[in-house]
């Protein structure tokens, strides 16, 4: 595929430049768009995201674009609040019903001694499934995350993490891939993840 078209899902996240510009640096040609033919004809489609879920599910349902994702047919990416409005339901904000496109729920990560809450830094990703977008990601690389709430591991989840307890990192359901780190800011593994969803998945 010779620059792949990549939309990149205009949901409000404040991370979407630093995300255009790692797929940019890929090769790949991201627009920002929030145009239902724009995202349909799309090679792949990224939702990224950064902020509260009912803030977020609002503004996809106001433009219509959780009908749209529901259409789309090519590779989708979920990127840190966009992986959870990918699942079915968050309770942040008392309680936010998600996109459903992937099995799972999102709950706030328990506070404990000594647990820094938001889950900000760098953590190993553990459990990692043979999956296209993992190839070249070794057991115990490290990426970056910066959230307050998180899905659990379960039948979908393709690569863990741990913050006190098990979480998700890397999540599948059929062409539809979350990452609850962000790969813009995780160096050679989020570099590694981005290029895997634009070059490796298969449509």
């Amino acid at each position: 595929m010779s620059s792949p078209r990549v939309a990149l899902v205009d949901g409000g996240g404040t991370n979407i430049g630093s995300v255009s510009y790692a797929l940019e640096r890929l090769g790949a040609t991201a627009r920002l768009t929030s145009d239902r033919g724009d995202i349909l004809a799309a090679d792949r489609v990224l939702l990224p995201g950064v902020g509260a879920a009912g803030a977020g599910m609002r503004r996809l349902r106001e433009l219509g674009l959780d009908e749209v994702l529901h259409e789309v047919e090519a590779p989708l990416l979920g990127v840190c609040l966009g992986m959870q409005l990918l699942l079915d339901r968050t309770e942040e904000d008392g309680g936010v019903e998600g996109l459903g496109l992937i099995p799972g729920e999102v709950r706030a990560i328990p506070a404990a001694p000594g647990l820094r809450v938001p889950h900000m830094g760098w953590n190993a990703l553990t459990d990692l499934a043979d999956d296209p977008i993992l190839a070249g990601v070794e057991e115990g690389e490290r990426a970056y995350f910066v959230h307050c709430y998180a899905a659990e591991p379960g039948p979908h989840t393709i690569a863990s993490a741990t913050h006190g307890a098990p979480l998700t990192a890397v999540v599948r359901s059929g062409l539809r891939w979350g990452a609850q780190f962000h790969p813009e800011r995780s160096a050679s593994v989020g570099a590694r993840l981005l290029r895997n969803f634009v070059v490796e998945v298969a449509r």
